[in-house]
């Protein structure tokens, strides 16, 4: 990442958390007057929210830091650890949520209605704020990257932040489609539901983020990227006869690295400088790839089984 793009992306996280804040105090505030437990699903999901930008914040920051002998690779891996954190916490908040929302159905209480609405009408406002400070600039920016690799490997953390927005926005919605139930009509029993409803978008969401970062963590193909037209990319390449021991992960997201035994063809040993200077300008120009490990092979491996040793 760029230092230009990393001081953005810490002012978006800066306000964004300054704007969320005002939404737990409030929705934290209008729950106990009310008596909604979906207000207060709500908050407890900004609370969440709160902390994913607080800890995504502290991986950005902590990730800039150049490697060490310690830390060869920096500490990129830490934003995919901060990911995998919010998803977790966020998985155990749905379930508490749906704890909450059966007992509420089974002994349902007074709700302000009116009150409720107002409250969560205001809080889905300041969301949208939110989601298009965390989100609407790279919005703009998507139609612009036609490369492979550029459709899947946008900072997780960014991701992540906006993904909870986006959830507390649509449990705003929720919230207030209950509320002007409630009002209507006194059906108190709304309530728990909306909630029960809140808790699934958020399994929903912290189940697709966790998977995300887990499969970084397991150095899994990144997404989006075929293994195959990487191959296929290698092999076209003038004087390259084949690829083995391919492996392409991620050390975090956007940071994609790549390691190969590459078979040249005879007579081409000494431009292998010149092939190696194409074979990573096609790597990065297609699939985003700028950290390359490339081991010319003038014959297939004879001992193929140790070349897949890790």
């Amino acid at each position: 990442m760029r230092p230009h793009q990393s001081k953005n992306i810490e002012k978006r996280f800066i306000l964004s958390l300054s704007l969320t804040g005002l939404i737990l105090i409030g929705e934290v505030i209008g729950g106990l007057w009310t008596g909604s437990l979906a207000l207060l699903s709500d908050a407890a999901h900004v609370f969440m929210d709160i902390f994913a930008l607080a800890l995504s914040f502290l991986a950005l920051r902590l990730s800039a830091q150049p490697p060490d002998d310690r830390h060869t690779y920096g500490w990129h891996r830490l934003e995919v650890l901060a990911a995998l954190t919010n998803g977790v916490t966020l998985i155990l908040i749905a379930l508490g949520i749906w704890y909450e929302a059966y007992q509420r159905w089974l002994e349902p209480t007074q709700v302000l209605g009116l009150e409720m609405l107002g409250i969560a009408v205001i809080g889905l406002i300041v969301n949208i704020i939110v989601a298009f400070i965390l989100r609407g600039q790279d919005i703009l920016h998507d139609d612009h990257h036609a490369h492979e690799s550029h459709n899947g490997h946008k900072d997780i953390n960014l991701q992540s932040a906006f993904l909870h927005v986006v959830g507390d926005a649509i449990s705003s919605v929720g919230v207030i489609a209950a509320g002007f139930i409630i009002w209507q009509t006194g059906w108190y029993w709304v309530d728990p539901l909306a909630s029960a409803l809140i808790g699934s978008l958020i399994l929903f969401n912290a189940t697709r983020l966790t998977r995300s970062a887990l499969h970084i963590l397991i150095e899994g193909t990144p997404a989006g990227l075929s293994l195959q037209n990487v191959t296929n990319e290698i092999t076209m390449a003038p004087a390259i006869s084949s690829v083995h021991d391919l492996h392409v992960w991620s050390i975090c997201s956007g940071h994609i690295a790549l390691s190969a035994h590459v078979v040249l063809e005879e007579g081409y040993v000494h431009s292998s400088d010149s092939i190696m200077a194409d074979l990573k300008d096609r790597l990065r120009t297609r699939f985003g790839i700028e950290h390359t490990t490339i081991q010319f092979e003038n014959a297939p491996c004879l001992q193929h089984a140790d070349c897949n040793g890790c």
